[in-house]
């Protein structure tokens, strides 16, 4: 089994500074959120393989996903990140234990 949108957003959403406390973001009409934009491409790198550590996962994450952000330069450095403004960043170890807990599930 693959963690669903539907996972994360019980149990990262429900938590996230931008959402309402029940899972309803609050983000402004003309801003998509990165969690869920890139959520395939999250869910994929981290069931991909397995991590021997979070910073690892982290490493990956960033060279899959982030390397795409229109937030991101060329040299790595992401304004929004930077200022904590991420919710890729914010919530990568929420999403990462919620993956690993489904293919713990599905094994």
């Amino acid at each position: 089994m693959v963690a669903r949108w539907e996972d994360v957003q019980q149990k990262v959403c429900r938590k996230c500074i931008d959402g309402d406390g029940q899972g309803n973001c609050r983000l402004p009409a003309d801003e998509e959120c990165a969690l869920q934009a890139n959520f395939q491409l999250i869910v994929g790198t981290v069931a991909s393989e397995r991590a021997p550590d979070y910073d690892t996962y982290v490493n990956r994450l960033r060279a899959s996903v982030c390397t795409s952000c229109m937030h991101q330069d060329a040299k790595g450095n992401c304004w929004k990140r930077n200022r904590l403004d991420c919710a890729l960043d914010r919530y990568y170890p929420l999403v990462i234990q919620i993956v690993e807990h489904q293919m713990t599930v599905a094994d």
